[in-house]
């Protein structure tokens, strides 16, 4: 298993952060904002919103259209179009009624222009849709230097660091998309620029760990960002110095691992932060040595779609410090590597080249689990994306 660097001498890239960040008007939301009082009017007037149904009844119906469709939907009605106009609005409707769907936002990048995008897909209606562009010049940066964390119940993604290929620098860039806004905020930057750096979410705060410094020189710093406040502080630093390849929240603490390398010549690195103490401790051996490709935590337990081993899925047995596999086939062939992994319920999803998914239904035989995998095929028009990362949102 290996890091991946992208220096300039590799695929075009883009570069943010620094004084260079921009806000530019074409990735602004329009100021006019659908107005409610219009909306009443109509209501009022008895222009129902789906002829011979209640509103109520309607809006349930309504709120459920993927986003690739409200363009069309707009076209309808004047009632239609004040539904649809805007995506804050739709959002805020969506979450006044409780709706809860899962939304799969993938972090890509063109394999020949190496342009940047976010491509969201959706986990019920297996349907995708675009959002803002990062508020960024178009510049050279390396996509996996980024890390990027979410806060899935509150519809809040965070991109932090990243790196400019071009110079190997690192960054301190720390942006924030709301779905209920479907817009990007520029926030506070990190206190240490880093890039490959390991992060988790712990009773709401996020951690960043480790990463690349300048010259890709390896960090031993860690720091929180209090989401409330805006603000980063800083926090025990691991004792080693060491870039991340992979990381997961399990019990209450963050675990860091280095990753394998090939060829394997060096066992690799893990380290486990505890925010109760404030301490970081050694990895256990066998978590460490087993962990070989990306990790989500379902059930508690935390579950690795391997690299190796004809990617096959297993999760961790802490009793016994080994891995078990999971029942079932190995990771669909569609889905070719690199891939980038996230869960939510009972559900993985792994996002592979051309950003082909493939959905894996796990279910608990008592001590054991089992997978089965359905494969979704993406659109033509997606063929020449790779993913970099993958977070699960709710909206």
């Amino acid at each position: 298993m290996q890091r991946v660097r992208v220096s300039s001498h590799q695929a075009p890239v883009q570069r943010l952060g620094g004084s260079q960040m921009t806000l530019s008007p074409k990735f602004r939301l329009a100021a006019k904002q659908s107005d409610p009082s219009f909306e009443l009017e109509l209501q009022l007037k008895g222009e129902p919103l789906i002829p011979r149904l209640p509103d109520d009844v309607a809006l349930n119906c309504l709120l459920r259209i993927p986003v690739d469709n409200h363009m069309a939907c707009r076209t309808v009605c004047k009632r239609w179009y004040s539904l649809f106009a805007t995506k804050d609005r739709f959002f805020c409707r969506r979450k006044e009624l409780g709706f809860h769907d899962p939304w799969l936002f993938v972090f890509a990048f063109h394999k020949s222009s190496g342009k940047i995008q976010w491509k969201v897909f959706d986990l019920n209606n297996f349907a995708w849709h675009t959002i803002p562009a990062m508020p960024c010049k178009e510049e050279k940066v390396c996509p996996h230097g980024f890390r990027c964390i979410c806060i899935p119940h509150e519809g809040v993604l965070y991109v932090c660091g990243g790196v400019a290929s071009d110079v190997d620098c690192p960054l301190n860039l720390v942006v924030k998309y709301e779905v209920r806004k479907n817009r990007w905020t520029v926030m506070k930057k990190m206190i240490t620029a880093r890039s490959f750096f390991a992060s988790g979410v712990i009773d709401g705060m996020i951690y960043v760990a480790g990463g690349n410094s300048t010259d890709l020189v390896e960090l031993e710093s860690a720091e929180v960002l209090d989401p409330i406040k805006g603000i980063w502080y800083p926090v025990a630093n691991m004792g080693t110095n060491m870039a991340s390849y992979d990381s997961a929240v399990v019990n209450g603490k963050l675990l860091v691992t280095e990753g394998w390398f090939w060829p394997f010549y060096v066992v690799p690195r893990g380290q486990i932060y505890d925010p109760k103490t404030d301490n970081w401790e050694n990895m256990a051996s066998g978590l460490r040595e087993g962990w070989t490709g990306s990790s989500v935590v379902l059930y508690g337990r935390l579950f690795v779609v391997s690299e190796h081993e004809r990617t096959k899925l297993k999760v961790y047995n802490a009793e016994t410090d080994s891995w078990d596999t999971v029942e079932g086939l190995p990771l669909p062939e569609q889905i070719c590597k690199p891939f980038c992994v996230d869960c939510c319920d009972n559900r993985i999803a792994v996002v592979g080249r051309n950003l082909h998914v493939a959905v894996g239904h796990i279910t608990s035989q008592g001590c054991s689990f089992a997978v089965y995998w359905q494969v979704v095929d993406a659109p033509e028009s997606l063929s020449d994306f790779t993913p970099s990362s993958a977070q699960v949102l709710f909206a």
